[in-house]
């Protein structure tokens, strides 16, 4: 399978892994509390096939590049977590980082 798929998959599940810690309530809410297991546990599997093919500085970037903004994204949503100016800022010059990587640096693994 196409390691940057896999990548997807693995964000995917951390990110669920990340908005479930909040609602598990220091893992006392059990339904949460799976969530975060099971999401984190898939996560760090999917990651470690692809660092198989892709780098791993390249992988982590990525990872955690989409992982910031999109936990950002569902705490505005579900925990009407507001992110101000700075805090956006920050974001965009992460994914401006990760942009950079995937289109200019020779380390890319392309």
């Amino acid at each position: 399978m196409n390691a940057y798929l896999l990548l997807t998959m693995a964000i995917v599940a951390e990110v669920i892994a990340t908005t479930a810690l909040k609602a598990s309530h220091g893992f006392s809410r059990l339904g949460p509390s799976l969530l975060v297991v099971t999401g984190y546990s898939t996560a760090f599997w999917l990651l470690g096939l692809v660092m198989n093919t892709v780098p791993v500085g390249i992988a982590y970037a990525i990872w955690s590049g989409a992982g910031i903004v999109l936990v950002t994204l569902l705490a505005v949503l579900f925990y009407r977590q507001i992110p101000d100016l700075p805090a956006l800022l920050g974001m965009g010059l992460i994914i401006a980082g990760v942009a950079v990587i995937q289109l200019w640096s020779r380390s890319g693994g392309h």
